[in-house]
């Protein structure tokens, strides 16, 4: 993508997290409208894009920000805090450039990619840096976010790959440049899992199917792949990347989500504030003893997630960086779920109809502890954490 006069640079991180402050209310306002109609926030992103942001990510010798994991926390939680969903699209594109940008040179190399890679991998962050915006397609129907049981497929063919199959909950589907597409190859045995970073066109093709309970505004809406792509396309520049990445740097897929969920739980706690003034609710005791809960368990969930941003920044891949990335996710699902079902009660059955903002956090923050990873397998990560054993190896079940 070529730069365009609407594409805004970043001078610093600190730019950024004032950008968005400053968008939270703007997209705070369009949200409702947003949700209602179950589309992606066009608007929002039009901003997102205008103030630089699709660039945080990209590092300061390609002309970025040179954002690190913990700015990107603080952002999300600002957007996050004006729409949920707008943050959570905004989180996949960060997922993509932060990872690309973060993951050392030197573990690339270790892990085996090609010189090829450095300059492919600097094309996409200056795609992104100039305005780019990219989505993920990884879940798939009847194997969700686990990539050793999804069915798309990939084949070498000449001067490239052929990818072949559906994905569901692609935030973005239709907007996106381009897409970070899982796929499995069964020419290895055990089949290898890889990504392809693969530009929109043809062979690419979007089906309408989201109605969902909340985060509605992400248009995260089925893709139908059948299309050949050039072998430079391939992320990392070698098969089978994907797996060993999330492992050792599970952040980008585990913990990204959770200062987006810090985000929805701090509006909830807002927008209840905002009805129960203006309904002289908050004279009642149990209406304040109930926000302040809920000022509490806002404030830790956002130190935990800000102590994992932290350590990723300063321990990148180290046992414990990856205990604070599985806390941090399980702390923020669980967080956002219970204190908007508190504020919604705190606020009365006013607060339930269709177009009062709590409504829709509600729904919103009940996705959280579902996404990946969900609270469950969280939990049972940092159970068998707990109890000494490796929990990459020692679990009877793949979690990827």
């Amino acid at each position: 993508m070529t730069a365009d006069a609407t594409v805004g640079r970043l001078a610093n991180p600190h730019d950024a997290i004032e950008a968005a402050q400053r968008l939270q209310p703007r997209i705070s306002a369009r949200a409702a409208d947003h949700d209602k109609a179950g589309v992606f926030p066009e608007a929002d992103f039009a901003d997102l894009r205008a103030h630089g942001l699709l660039g945080l990510m990209v590092p300061t010798r390609l002309h970025g920000p040179g954002a690190g994991f913990a700015d990107y926390v603080e952002v999300a939680m600002a957007l996050a805090a004006g729409n949920g969903a707008t943050a959570l699209v905004f989180n996949m594109h960060a997922s993509i450039t932060g990872a690309l940008a973060q993951t050392p040179d030197e573990l690339a190399r270790f892990l085996g990619v090609p010189e090829t890679y450095f300059a492919a991998r600097d094309r996409i962050l200056e795609g992104a840096r100039d305005g780019s915006f990219y989505a993920v397609a990884m879940s798939e129907r009847g194997a969700g976010s686990r990539l050793s049981q999804i069915t798309t497929t990939y084949e070498s063919v000449a001067g490239g790959y052929h990818l072949k199959g559906a994905k569901t909950f692609v935030s973005g589907a239709g907007f996106a440049d381009a897409y970070l597409i899982a796929a499995k190859s069964h020419s290895a045995d055990p089949p290898e899992v890889s990504h392809f970073l693969v530009p929109a066109g043809d062979g690419l093709t979007v089906e309408q199917t989201w109605d969902s309970l909340g985060m509605r505004a992400t248009g995260s809406q089925d893709l139908h792949i059948d299309i050949d792509v050039p072998a430079d396309t391939l992320i990392g520049g070698m098969e089978g990347l994907t797996l060993l990445l999330a492992q050792v740097m599970p952040q980008w897929l585990v913990a990204s989500y959770a200062a987006v969920y810090v985000g929805v739980a701090q509006s909830a706690i807002d927008a209840a504030i905002a009805h129960v003034t203006a309904r002289k609710l908050s004279e009642l005791p149990a209406v304040r003893a109930r926000i302040g809960r809920a000022d509490a368990a806002v404030a830790a969930a956002r130190l935990v997630v800000r102590e994992a941003a932290r350590r990723i920044d300063n321990e990148p891949g180290e046992s414990e960086t990856n205990q604070w990335v599985y806390r941090a996710k399980l702390l923020a699902g669980q967080t956002a779920m219970d204190v908007a079902a508190s504020m919604l009660e705190a606020a009365g059955t006013s607060a339930t109809r269709r177009g009062n903002p709590l409504e829709r956090i509600y729904r919103d923050a009940r996705c959280g502890s579902l996404q990946p990873a969900t609270s469950d397998v969280c939990a049972d990560w940092l159970g068998v954490a707990a109890l000494g054993l490796d929990p990459d190896s020692d679990a009877a079940t793949p979690r990827w």
